[in-house]
């Protein structure tokens, strides 16, 4: 197809305007991307050039790494009960802060809050709340007469503490549910009513459908978020006890080496460039292949407006 003079020319000023993105995607983005996966076939320290072996790094880890397992387990029981709880705490949520109250407003920022705030900073807080001694969550329960846990000493405990800690989160979904719930058109509740069903029939018969595309979007962030906790788990892994040959960052009894955590040991303590590059893309391989199985399923649950 031959262009005309004008088409040209708009051509021309369209990549001068989208040139600056252009640049920054292929220098911050496209080449690192590259470079990443070219590091990963090649035995690489950054202190020396990289010399290639092939898929060596991927065998190895998928074979010979005694602690793969330990960072792919914990990340699993991480995902498999942080991302289903986090769902339904931010819908019950969204369903107590949609009602007509006085002082809506305010109730709806004290939860949007903890969103907002650095993960750091949460972390450091949380450690706090965790602590075996003088924690307010260990007094809580001795004021109900129950004993002190040691969550971030004990290996039993430092997942379900990250999972306890990841609900405080979750003021940013509430919203994405919040514009749901509100997207619903009233008529069908007041006809649910005018049938005789009571609330838990509206909830599970009207609102529930009506606000799985939210619950799917937030279901696919969920497990791709799930697959990449580092910062919390580093937080509390250092505070919480030493590690069996990783540094306290990995928590008591490698409890607490996830696979972004260990993805950063390998390749900025250990030097194990090439053997991290491997690792980042069968991260990336398991996350596309997780969120491919949720999109092919939302076809037998997730209903849209009108469809």
């Amino acid at each position: 197809m031959i262009m005309s003079r004008v088409q040209r020319q708009k051509l021309k000023w369209g990549l001068v305007f989208i040139s600056p993105w252009l640049a920054g995607f292929i220098i911050l983005t496209l080449y690192p991307m590259g470079a990443s996966l070219y590091y990963s076939f090649t035995d690489y320290d950054v202190l020396r050039p990289p010399v290639w072996v092939g898929v060596q790094n991927y065998t190895v880890f998928l074979t010979q790494d005694n602690l793969a397992f330990t960072a792919i387990s914990n990340t699993l029981f991480y995902a498999v009960f942080s991302v289903p709880l986090g769902i339904v705490v931010a819908v019950a949520l969204a369903l107590l802060l949609n009602a007509r109250v006085k002082g809506l407003a305010v109730f709806r920022s004290i939860f949007f809050i903890p969103s907002i705030v650095p993960v750091v900073a949460s972390a450091v807080l949380w450690v706090w709340l965790f602590s075996t001694r003088n924690g307010l969550i260990n007094l809580g329960l001795q004021a109900v007469g129950l004993p002190k846990v040691a969550w971030l000493s004990d290996p039993a405990w430092t997942k379900p503490a990250l999972i306890i800690m990841s609900l405080w989160s979750v003021g940013g979904s509430v919203v994405i549910y919040l514009a749901g719930l509100q997207d619903i058109p009233q008529p069908l509740y007041e006809a649910a009513m005018i049938d005789g069903a009571n609330t838990w029939q509206q909830i599970t018969r009207i609102t529930l459908p009506l606000l799985t595309p939210q619950i799917f979007f937030q279901l696919v962030l969920g497990l791709i978020g799930a697959f990449q906790v580092f910062v919390q788990a580093f937080i509390l892994g250092a505070i919480g006890g030493g590690a069996l040959g990783m540094g306290s960052e990995a928590g008591p009894a490698n409890s607490l080496l996830f696979y972004s955590l260990y993805l950063y040991l390998n390749a900025f303590r250990f030097f194990r460039m090439g053997y991290a590059s491997a690792m980042a893309w069968l991260l990336f391989l398991i996350t596309l292949a997780l969120t491919l199985v949720v999109l092919r399923s939302s076809r037998q649950w997730v209903h849209y407006g009108g469809a």
